[in-house]
C-alpha cells in the first residue's frame, strides 16, 4: 500500500517570498504578486509532491509569546526585505496596509480549498509545524515541511522530510547528517551554541558550526545528547582549545539558546494543541472550484492555467 503524503507549508514564509519578488498588478492598479505568487508556488508544489492532506501552517498574532516572555529582544531588529518592484507610488503604510490585505485574502481562498489552515495567538508556525509532524493522526504518512528556514532541520526524522523551495532541495535526516556532521536530534544542541543573528540570539564567542562538529564528533549519532553532556565533554576533554572554555563560561547562554530554539517540544499550551488535533481530524476538505474562480476574475489572474491546481484538489476533495 502506498505511503500517504502530507504537505505541511510553512505559510508567511512562502507568502513572504511571494510578495518580494512578483511585480503582478491587480486590475484596479494595487499589487497582488503575493497572493498570486503563493498561488502559482502552491500549484507548483501540488504536482511535484502529489499530497493527500495540505496542512497551512500561519503564524500566530503577536508571534511566540513564551520566545518573548524568555527572551524581550527575540526577532527584535529585523531589517523588512526589499522588494523587487517598484513600490515607489505607495507610502510604507500603504504597502504594509497592501501586504496584510493580500495575505487575508490569500486565506479567503484557502477557505474554499481542500487544506487546512493551522493558526493559534501567541504561537509561530515553527511550533506548529512540528507539533503536525508529531501528531498521531498522521503516523504513517511522508510528511513534507516546506520552508526555507534551517530550524526545521531538527524536526527531520524517518517520516518527516524538509523541502527547501529556494535551494530546491529535499532534504532527509540523512542528508543533514552527510553535509552537516550533525543529526537532527542533537541539531539544536549544536545551534544553540552558535546562535542565530536573525532572530537576535548571540552565540557563544568563537564557536561555529565547523568548530562543533570538530569538538563534538558525537553529535553525529542518532542518540539525543543533552546540554549536560555537551558541558561534561568540555570540563573533561584534554584539549587547550579556547572554545572549550568559551563554551563553559557560557553555559546560561547555551541553555537560554536551546530553550528559544528547540521545536522537540514545540511551545504549545495543552489547549493549544487539543485544539490543532480537532482542526486537522475534523477540517472541512470540500473544493470550491467555482468560489475560487470568482476571486481570480475579481483579482484579476483568472486566465492563469490554474488546471494541476484545480486537478490535484478535486483528488484530494473526493479522497476525503
Amino acid at each position: 500500500m502506498k505511503k500517504k503524503r502530507v504537505l505541511i507549508i510553512d505559510m508567511f514564509n512562502m507568502f513572504y517570498r511571494a510578495w518580494v519578488v512578483d511585480p503582478s498588478l491587480s486590475l484596479n492598479g494595487p499589487p497582488i504578486g503575493g497572493l498570486k505568487g503563493s498561488l502559482k508556488i502552491l500549484q507548483k508544489l501540488l504536482r511535484e509532491t502529489q499530497p493527500n492532506r495540505v496542512l497551512i501552517c500561519w503564524d500566530g498574532p503577536g508571534g511566540s509569546q513564551k520566545r518573548r516572555t524568555l527572551d524581550k529582544n527575540y526577532k527584535e531588529g529585523r531589517k523588512p526585505a526589499k522588494c523587487n518592484w517598484d513600490s515607489s507610488h505607495l507610502s510604507p503604510e500603504e504597502k504594509d496596509e497592501n501586504r496584510k490585505w493580500q495575505q487575508l485574502r490569500l486565506m479567503e481562498y484557502f477557505n474554499s480549498m481542500p487544506v487546512c489552515q493551522l493558526l493559534l495567538p501567541g504561537v509561530e508556525a515553527d511550533d506548529i509545524i512540528a507539533f503536525a509532524t508529531q501528531m498521531g493522526s498522521l503516523r504513517g504518512s511522508q510528511k513534507i515541511v516546506v520552508s526555507s528556514d534551517k530550524d526545521f532541520y531538527q524536526i527531520l526524522d524517518d517520516e518527516t522530510l524538509l523541502y527547501r523551495p529556494i535551494q530546491k532541495r529535499v532534504l532527509n535526516k540523512h542528508d543533514i547528517v552527510k553535509e552537516m556532521g550533525i543529526h537532527p536530534n542533537n541539531m539544536t544542541l549544536a545551534r544553540a551554541l552558535v546562535g542565530d543573528k536573525s532572530d537576535h540570539l548571540e552565540g557563544v564567542r568563537g564557536v561555529g558550526l565547523k568548530t562543533v562538529v570538530k569538538n563534538f564528533p558525537f553529535l553525529e549519532e542518532e542518540r539525543s545528547y543533552t546540554i549536560d553532556e555537551v558541558l561534561e565533554h568540555c570540563a573533561n576533554v584534554n584539549s587547550s582549545a579556547k572554545s572549550f572554555k568559551n563554551i563553559l563560561e557560557s553555559e546560561d547562554k547555551f541553555r537560554h539558546n536551546y530553550k528559544m530554539m528547540q521545536l522537540y517540544a514545540p511551545s504549545i499550551s495543552a489547549q493549544g494543541k487539543l485544539s490543532l488535533k480537532e482542526a486537522v481530524q475534523e477540517c472541512d476538505l470540500t473544493f470550491n472550484k467555482t468560489e475560487i474562480k470568482k476571486l481570480m476574475i475579481q483579482d484579476g489572474f483568472g486566465d492563469f492555467n490554474w488546471t494541476d491546481l484545480y486537478q490535484i484538489f478535486n483528488r484530494i476533495a473526493l479522497e476525503k
